[in-house]
């Protein structure tokens, strides 16, 4: 990681499908190069704490709070990790 990196934790909360959910964070992590641990995950919420750079954190968040086509995010909450 660089020197800019840190940790953030989300609570994405609304009506998920967990499968789906998983997926797309798994995807969008690995194609931005960012580390998670999903620390909770069922239909009405996920919290899952993000490692790298700040930036890149911000478009994970934005990928996610648009969610699959099968889940709606209603809220999302940030704290540091």
């Amino acid at each position: 990681m660089t020197d800019n990196a840190t940790k953030t934790t989300f609570r994405f909360s609304g009506r998920l499908s967990p499968q789906s959910f998983r997926a797309l964070a798994e995807n969008r992590a690995a194609r931005l190069a960012l580390q998670i641990d999903i620390l909770t995950l069922d239909e009405r919420a996920a919290e899952i704490r993000v490692h790298g750079p700040e930036a890149l954190i911000g478009a994970f968040e934005m990928a996610l709070s648009l969610g699959p086509y099968d889940c709606m995010i209603l809220d999302i909450a940030t704290s540091p990790a």
